[in-house]
């Protein structure tokens, strides 16, 4: 009988293909079961998730370990050695990636939740102060042309009002410091003053060259100014016989101060003059041998009583 299928001998020196099967550390087994699905879990402390992301990196490149020689066996012989490198712990190294990646998503919703909360508070206190404010945030319908303008015009008569207050006040301000000025200044003012200043006395009152001399005469150069010897009225300004020119100025007592002799009068008859006023300017009309005042008092009024001035103004205060 011949041998139609001849088998092939085997020399014991050549190798026979063997599959080695080998597993790498962290590859997936079978099984029968379908693996639950990864829940994901709300982060609360981001610090805490960085920390451990970062350690189970550094874990798993610390794990890594260098290429071990495995034995492969081949019928009878041992062959030589293959070198199989050991596989990295890649779920760790995904297991970081992961949960660096939940980190920035936790690190995004909380920046989300902080600007919702921050436009809450915002859209709150609008809301709050509208309504301490009474106003009516919902809606605002615009008020009538004719109604903007009668609020306008009462605007205006209302600003209107407080300027004519605020003038008013002004002007009554500056009328009370006038008047202020007024009472200090006559509170500084003497009762009585020397009619002409510097003058000299050339001519007492008395008997004079077989007459009397009703007052005192006042020498001083010629326009000197001439003043109202006390508070009063002018009675009579103007020419007068024997004096030239002549002012009677009626005072408060009812006392009459005669001025005489002037150049030139510079008031007239029922004007109100005061202490100092100036009332004329020195001369030498009339009945007179130069440049010189001629003063008189009278007691009581025009037709009163003539009294020697020197020691009337002496007793007001006035020494010649």
């Amino acid at each position: 009988m011949s041998q139609l299928h001849h088998d092939r001998l085997v020399d014991e020196n050549e190798a026979v293909p063997h599959t080695v099967l080998t597993q790498r550390t962290g590859d997936a087994q079978a099984s029968d079961t379908t693996p639950e699905e990864p829940r994901l879990t709300e982060v609360t402390d981001l610090a805490d998730l960085t920390g451990q992301a970062e350690a189970t990196a550094r874990a798993g490149i610390e794990d890594v370990r260098p290429a071990s020689a495995v034995p492969v066996v081949i019928g009878e012989r041992r062959s030589r050695r293959r070198r199989i490198p050991a596989p990295a712990r890649r779920p760790a190294v995904y297991l970081a990636a992961a949960l660096v990646g939940a980190s920035g998503l936790g690190l995004l919703a909380a920046g989300d939740r902080a600007v919702a909360e921050e436009t809450d508070v915002v859209e709150t206190s609008y809301v709050s102060v509208a309504e301490e404010l009474g106003l009516d945030v919902g809606s605002q319908a615009a008020i009538p042309e004719p109604d903007a303008a009668a609020r306008l015009g009462e605007l205006t008569a209302s600003r209107a009002a407080r300027e004519a207050e605020q003038a008013a006040a002004a002007q009554a301000q500056a009328e009370a410091d006038r008047l202020a000025a007024e009472a200090i200044a006559q509170a500084a003012r003497p009762d009585a003053v020397l009619p002409v200043d510097g003058g000299r006395l050339t001519s007492g009152f008395g008997a004079r060259w077989g007459r009397a001399h009703a007052g005192i005469d006042l020498a001083a150069p010629m326009r000197t100014p001439e003043k109202a010897a006390m508070d009063g009225v002018v009675l009579e300004a103007g020419p007068a016989s024997g004096y030239g020119l002549a002012v009677f100025v009626q005072h408060g007592n009812g006392d009459v101060t005669v001025y005489g002799h002037m150049d030139e009068i510079l008031v007239s008859a029922g004007q109100v003059v005061r202490a100092g006023d100036t009332i004329a300017l020195l001369g030498n009309r009339g009945q007179s041998t130069g440049p010189h005042l001629h003063f008189e008092v009278r007691l009581g009024g025009l037709g009163g009583q003539k009294v020697d001035p020197v020691p009337y103004l002496r007793e007001r205060g006035v020494h010649i």
